[in-house]
Order: structure tokens, then C-alpha cells, then sequence
């Protein structure tokens, strides 16, 4: 179980998130929606140790407010940032073997390969070389290497063609069944109605609602009022 409590969190004079609570368990999926400015970068950074926070992250037990991001990603923490983060004077194949944890890591690009195929006919091009789209496919499969425990995405389908986003979207799905948590920062909502069980909407800051997928469905006024859709 990761539990978050309390969580605030400042830029310099600005305060981006404000006395977040939320819960995910393993193979749950919790889609984090606002707009740009709305605190969802904020959050995620928090999570992986990138920015100082005030409050309490506590994932099965162990407290990790404070731990650097390597001791976070060790314990089974990926992220996906929205700038997508891709060494591009390194190959497609050594930005995936730097995801990987342990010593399958020809069995995992493998995996890549079947998984995302427009990846497979780059895998010894600069990653430089990628459009948008497939640089933002390679930073997701690359935080898949390593057989993560809690998945965190960026705006997972920015950029991506409409038929790469129900891609995206199956392999996400399949991490879940297969007991990953997943923490999926959306602005469109592409994904959160095939994937989501709960939704934390957040509006400068602050959790301006927090529930299941079918209480969110009913929320029309909050939608108008804090997305840009």
C-alpha cells in the first residue's frame, strides 16, 4: 500500500500542492487530473524524491519523504516524466538497458520489442532521432525494464497518435493485472475511463475531489470548472 498524508509541498514562496491524502494498492490504478499549474508534476516529482515536501509518503510501511530517488527506485518505483528524459546520443537499446533491475535484461528488451513494435526497427538508432511520439514510447518502456512495483506517467499519451494511445493504454492495463500500482497524471483524459479506479482532481493545489471512477463520472461541474476540455 502507498499512503499519502498531509502531503504539502512549495515553490520558493508558491505553494503547489496542499494537504494531499490518497491511498493506492497494488494493481490499482490512480489517474491525478488538472490542468497545467494544477500541482499533478508537483506530485509526481514529490513521489520519486525529486522536490522536498512537508507530510507523510509511506510505501508498505517504510517511510520515504527525505530518501533520495535512487533508494525510491530501488524499492520498485518508476517515473515517466511529461519531457519524456531520453539520452538521445545513446542508442534505443542502451536507453532500455539502463531501465533494467537484475539479469534479464535481454529477456525484458525482448519484451520491448514484441510490446512496442515501432521501437523494435529502432533499437540501434540515436534515441535523438525519434519523433515526439516514439521518444515518449521509449520513456515508458525504458521505466518498464526494471519490472516496477509503482508506475508513475506523465501525461503517458502526449504526442501520440490515436492508435498508440489504445496501445499505451492495453500495456498499462496489463501492469495492472499483473499487480503494479499506477499513478497516471492526465490533463485530457485519454486514459482514465479505460483505466482508472479512483481519481484525485486537483485545482491549485489542493484534492478538489477524490473518489471512485463511477462517483467521478457524475462530476460535470467540477469538469468544466477545473479542466480544459
Amino acid at each position: 500500500m502507498l499512503s499519502i498524508r498531509g502531503l504539502n509541498l512549495w515553490h520558493g514562496p508558491v505553494q503547489a500542492l496542499r494537504d494531499l491524502d490518497f491511498d493506492l494498492a497494488p494493481g490499482q490504478v490512480l489517474a491525478v487530473l488538472g490542468r497545467n499549474g494544477s500541482g499533478r508534476s508537483s506530485l509526481a516529482r514529490a513521489l520519486m524524491g525529486l522536490l522536498p515536501c512537508v507530510g507523510q509518503i509511506r510505501w508498505q510501511g517504510q517511510e520515504l519523504r527525505g530518501r533520495p530517488p535512487h533508494q525510491i527506485a530501488r524499492l520498485g518505483f518508476s517515473y515517466v516524466p511529461e519531457t519524456r528524459d531520453a539520452f538521445t546520443w545513446l542508442t534505443v537499446r542502451d536507453n532500455l538497458r539502463l531501465g533494467a533491475q537484475g539479469a534479464d535484461c535481454a529477456a525484458r528488451i525482448a519484451w520491448v520489442c514484441e510490446s512496442f513494435p515501432q521501437l523494435h526497427a529502432r533499437m540501434n538508432h540515436p534515441a535523438g532521432v525519434l519523433s515526439g511520439g516514439e521518444q515518449q514510447m521509449l520513456s515508458l518502456a525504458r521505466a518498464l525494464m526494471g519490472r516496477p512495483r509503482v508506475l508513475i506517467v506523465d501525461e503517458p499519451t502526449e504526442g501520440l497518435a490515436p492508435h498508440l494511445v489504445q496501445r499505451v493504454g492495453d500495456i498499462l492495463q496489463q501492469q495492472a493485472r499483473e499487480g503494479v500500482a499506477l499513478v497516471l497524471m492526465e490533463q485530457k483524459l485519454n486514459l482514465t475511463a479505460q483505466l482508472a479506479q479512483q481519481v484525485l482532481l486537483l485545482g491549485r493545489g489542493r484534492a478538489v475531489f477524490s473518489g471512485s471512477v463511477q462517483q467521478w463520472q457524475g462530476q460535470d461541474a467540477l469538469r468544466r470548472q477545473w479542466l480544459d476540455l
